[in-house]
């Protein structure tokens, strides 16, 4: 078994629902979930879009080698709605993406490993320095924390909070 490293998000439909179906689904098919950072909200990143995102990062107890961890994830994508548009970043019901597997380093068409802008994004560091603050890029050889501490990303990624409903 591996320690996978997972960040899922969405910023279409009932976003938390999403990704309570995401962790459900993971569990079940790549393995148990043993960290869950807070949830995140963020602008989207890439592209412009009226709806913000969610996310979370996940350390998993991965029972897949990361070929088939990518194959689970893929379906679980489709099975959450998930419609891909093209080679560009557009809105999504989910999105699950592999940041870490271990410390392998993996360059294949199919999958990078490390993820390859983990490092450029806000939104991957916040909820990664939650669950796995020491832990050592493999390529760059410093902390998630040390990323966190230079990255350049200037956009906003902000802890969610649940709007309350208003009493009737």
């Amino acid at each position: 078994m591996a320690q996978a490293i997972l960040l899922i998000g969405g910023n279409l439909g009932d976003r938390l629902k999403y990704l309570e179906l995401a962790e459900e689904l993971i569990s079940e098919r790549i393995g148990p979930i043993e960290l869950k950072s807070p949830i995140y909200e963020s602008e989207p990143w890439g592209f412009n879009h009226q709806q913000n995102f969610l996310n979370r990062a996940l350390s998993v107890r991965a029972m897949r080698s990361p070929l088939e961890v990518l194959d689970a994830i893929g379906g679980i994508e489709n099975d959450l709605g998930r419609v891909r548009l093209g080679n560009g970043y557009s809105a999504r019901t989910q999105d699950i993406d592999i940041i870490f597997y271990d410390q392998h380093v993996m360059l294949t068409p199919r999958l990078t490993i490390p993820h390859k802008l983990l490092h450029e994004r806000l939104f991957v560091l916040k909820p990664l320095a939650d669950i796995i603050p020491d832990f050592i890029h493999p390529l760059f050889g410093v902390t998630v924390n040390e990323l966190l501490a230079v990255c350049p990303d200037r956009s906003s990624a902000w802890l969610y909070q649940p709007q309350k409903k208003k009493a009737e």
